[in-house]
């Protein structure tokens, strides 16, 4: 069961293997194409690897070409805050976890435009996913009303 607090803890700490501690706690950013989420497809939400603190959802997800998970918002308002970013001697806009402050990654205005015309480029690193199955189980029940207009919207659960 989950924890509404989302904070950032020892003993959450010490869960992290080493490419999700260096990306979240040190800004590190994984391989392209190299990570578990660029080509993942199935529904359900993606949320903190470090606090569970729900960050995006698959409906948002689409693929960018870039070799990392993109969405095109995060699932609610306040879930992630951003930052300046000029670390690489240019001029970004980070994307952080409101609660855990766990670095995710960047935003950027190549996105869809008739989604609003942002690509938030994800590390899968920084994000674990909870699948539709799964989300009352794990404590994420209330996301499931997101899914429920898409199932019956897809013809092949209609079969």
């Amino acid at each position: 069961m989950r924890s509404d607090s989302y904070e950032k803890t020892p003993e959450a700490l010490s869960r992290l293997d080493g490419l999700q501690y260096r990306v979240t706690q040190q800004d590190g950013t994984e391989p392209a194409f190299r990570n578990s989420y660029w080509d993942h497809h199935e529904p359900g939400i993606y949320v903190d690897v470090v606090s569970g603190q729900p960050l995006f959802s698959s409906i948002d997800k689409y693929d960018s070409g870039t070799g990392w998970p993109s969405f095109t918002a995060p699932i609610a308002s306040g879930a992630v805050t951003v930052n300046t970013d000029r670390s690489l001697g240019v001029l970004r806009t980070e994307v952080r976890s409101s609660g855990a402050d766990s670095h995710l990654g960047h935003v950027f205005p190549d996105g869809p435009i008739d989604s609003g015309g942002q690509r938030y480029c994800m590390n899968s690193a920084a994000l674990r996913f909870v699948p539709v199955s799964q989300l009352g189980e794990q404590g994420y029940g209330e996301f499931s009303a997101l899914f429920s207009d898409a199932s019956s919207a897809d013809p092949a659960s209609q079969a």
